[in-house]
């Protein structure tokens, strides 16, 4: 009996851990402006995000490409399939943290966190040193 009490725990453990990761932010996602689609996907065990279409992908003809950033020699590499989200790790409460999020509007990364506020629906943070500092946005899935 006591056999079978002990297994019925370990999985009762497996499958509130399992739960509570249920709403992933794994898929594609828009930001509050409607100016992109980003996918987030696992890279090794964690997570990273890369921008897949721009509502405005080109700029005098020609596709936009990440002008402001401070390093020259990256300047002309296109912002679509740009990876701007990097290192994101499972933090328990439905939430990634320890991540960046580079802006190529400003050409600044930041540190990061996203938590999932229902499955559709997910608030990212952008900070310097603290995460009581900063800005968010909420970022609706797309699929």
């Amino acid at each position: 009996m006591k056999k079978y009490f002990l297994t019925f725990i370990i999985l009762s453990l497996l499958a509130t851990v399992a739960w509570s990761q249920s709403m992933s932010p794994v898929g594609t996602w828009v930001n509050e402006e409607g100016k992109a689609e980003f996918e987030i996907y696992a890279c090794g065990d964690k997570l990273c995000g890369k921008i897949v279409s721009l509502k405005e992908p080109l700029k005098d003809g020609k596709p936009k490409v990440d002008e402001n950033n401070p390093n020259r020699k990256l300047q002309g590499r296109p912002l679509q399939g740009l990876v701007f989200l990097k290192g994101f790790e499972y933090n328990g409460d439905n939430t990634w943290d320890e991540g960046t999020i580079y802006d190529p509007e400003s050409g600044k990364t930041y540190s990061c966190y996203m938590k999932m506020l229902g499955n559709d629906k997910m608030e990212v943070k952008g900070y310097i040193g603290i995460s009581l500092i900063g800005r968010s946005q909420n970022w609706s899935r797309t699929n």
